[in-house]
Parts: structure tokens; sequence; C-alpha cells
């Protein structure tokens, strides 16, 4: 293990912002995971743990306690089971599953961050989600003080959410493992519009792998979402702003306030969320409530490639980014009724 003290935080995530923790650790085995996390429960001191850093906002005061880098390797394929270390790094390995022939996370590919981290957020993009293909996730318990076994059910994954992210002080993932398909080199079926147009095929339909993961990173590469750290478009947390989902009654409602704000014909985006549940897209919210890409007047910005992605130009600190968001949250809550919902997990700071 690798032990620092007054350490930076702000390198380790995609956002290059916030200050520095007391302590920071470097871990790579279980057992070194394990050994810090029971550490810090039993001297009560604060803990956050850290894969890619690809969803944290973290306060620019830093944060006061023991931030944990999960730093793990470990990729086992077994036929079509694929067991992976949580700090494996996720883009990496949906590579080397695509180059494996073996579909069910090619849609993934180019999210940053760690494997670990996938299943408490129940990662999703193009028309797929790590729920459909994980069979069990590995975490430290740290209420149990044991290493448990989770089955898909009783991660109670859903949209953008899972046991892990209702409960985050509780588990801390491990491994995390998956059932891919073997479909003789093609992808899973399309099921992204966007990605069945490019792609020119009918959702459902299957293409080969390499030229799945390869139309993903490009459309992805197009809105900023692919990291380039000579692309301030690129030092964000990726989408900003979960896709709301809301009840009958509240649809109805937005609806109206649709119409009365911009027009008879205009229609908001509409997507099926479950029996009485509708989705609506947060960044035409962004965009509709005349937030443009590109909004900003100082060093936080929205991107200039997508609207759900707030960006650092690279002198921002995190209290710019947090007052562009809560500019945005305000300014569409005021034109359509609806509070936007952050996605990245905010540490020593609120929206």
């Amino acid at each position: 293990m690798q032990e620092l003290h007054d350490a930076p935080l702000a390198p380790l995530t995609t956002f290059r912002l916030g200050g520095p923790a007391t302590r920071l650790v470097t871990a790579t085995t279980d057992d070194e995971v394990i050994a810090v996390v029971r550490d810090a429960d039993d001297s009560g001191t604060p803990l956050l743990i850290i894969g890619g850093g690809s969803n944290l906002v973290i306060g620019d005061k830093g944060f006061d306690g023991t931030a944990l880098v999960v730093a793990t390797r470990g990729f086992t394929l077994d036929g079509t089971s694929l067991e992976l270390a949580a700090g494996e790094v996720w883009t990496d390995a949906v590579a080397r599953a695509v180059e494996a022939g073996l579909a069910g996370v090619e849609c993934l590919a180019g999210i940053p961050g760690s494997a670990g981290a996938t299943p408490i957020q129940n990662v999703g993009a193009y028309g797929q989600e790590v729920s459909s293909t994980i069979t069990e996730v590995v975490a430290y318990d740290r209420r149990a003080r044991e290493t448990v076994t989770l089955s898909n059910e009783e991660c109670a994954f859903s949209y953008r959410h899972s046991r892990f992210k209702s409960d985050p002080e509780r588990y801390v993932v491990l491994r995390v493992r998956f059932a891919l398909e073997d479909a003789g080199g093609l992808s899973g079926p399309v099921r992204y519009a966007e990605t069945a147009r490019v792609l020119g095929v009918a959702p459902g339909d299957r293409v080969p792998l390499a030229t799945a993961r390869e139309t993903v990173l490009a459309l992805r590469a197009g809105k900023g979402m692919v990291l380039d750290p000579d692309d301030h478009d690129t030092w964000s947390a990726g989408s900003f702003f979960t896709n709301p989902i809301l009840d009958d009654e509240t649809f109805a409602a937005f609806r109206t306030r649709v119409r009365e704000r911009l027009g008879d014909g205009v229609e908001a985006p509409a997507y099926p969320a479950g029996e009485g549940r509708t989705k609506t897209s947060a960044a035409w919210l962004i965009d509709k409530a005349g937030f443009a890409k590109g909004y900003g007047h100082g060093p936080a910005r929205i991107s200039t490639k997508h609207t759900l992605a707030l960006t650092n130009r690279g002198e921002a600190t995190t209290e710019d980014l947090l007052a562009l968001a809560r500019e945005v949250v305000a300014g569409v809550r005021d034109a359509f009724g609806i509070t936007l919902v952050n996605e990245p997990v905010t540490v020593g700071v609120s929206l």
C-alpha cells in the first residue's frame, strides 16, 4: 500500500477539482482494501472510496479523513463469465470483452471510471445497462464486517441506482461478475435509436462487436464524453444530471408547461419507464430552459458539445462548478417545474 498525507485529490478526478485529503491510501489487493476500511471504521475516521474519479465532485476544502484509492486488478474470463476486480479500468475491460468476442457491454465503451463503480450507479448508455449482465457483486459489508456476495436481484438495480447507492456507507465493492453472450462475433441487439441510425440498421438488429464499440466511442467523443487531457470539454463527470422519471400526474403538468412555454405543437421527449411512469430528457430540459452548449460566464461552463455535461475550463473551483449547476437546476425548475438531480456523488458539498 502507498500512503500519503495532505494529498491532493483533484488529479484523481475527471473534473480535476477538489481540495486535499488528510490521508490518501492506495490499495492494490482486496485484503488491503478491507484492512483500510476496517481501520477507518474502528477509529471512527471518515472514509472516501475513490475508483476512477469520474463520478466525484469534491469540495474545495477537500476531505478530512482517509481517502482510499481502489487500485486492484483482475480480468478473469471463463467461457462467457467475466469477473473484474473493482479497480479495473472499465473502458479497458470493455475493449477486452469485445476482443474476446463477447457481447453485452460493447455499448458501454468509453465510459470513464472503474469496474467497481459500475454497479453502484447501474451504469448505462446507448441502450445497455450493467444490470442486464451483472450476475453477482462481491463486496465488503461494513455493517456485518464480512465479505458478502450479492446476487443481481439483491443489488436492487433501477435507473442509475442500486442497493449500493441507496446505502453508500455500508458496502465497498471488491469484485463484479458478468454473464456475457457469445453471439458469433456480433453485438447484442442494438436498442438505442441514435446508435441504430448511425449504424444504418433497425432497432433490434445485431452488428459486428467491434463496429458497435467503435460507433459508440465516436458518438461519445462527439459529445465530449471520452476523456482527453487536452480537451476541456472532457474535464467533466459526463452527464451531470439524471433524466427525470415522472409519474402520470407530474408528466401531464409538465406537458402543459411545455406547451405554454414553447407552443402547442411542441412535445418533450418521452420514454416509457414502467407502469404509470415516463422518462424525459435532462439535456432537452436544459437546452429549452435557455442553457445552450457552451453556456457560462466563468471557468465552469456547459460543454460546447453536450448540454448535459458541466465542465472545468481549466481554472475552475468546485464552487464555480456548483454555482453553474445551481443556476441550471433553478432555471429548469422555473421553466418546467422539474427539479434536476445530480448524478455525480458530492463530497463535502451539495447543490
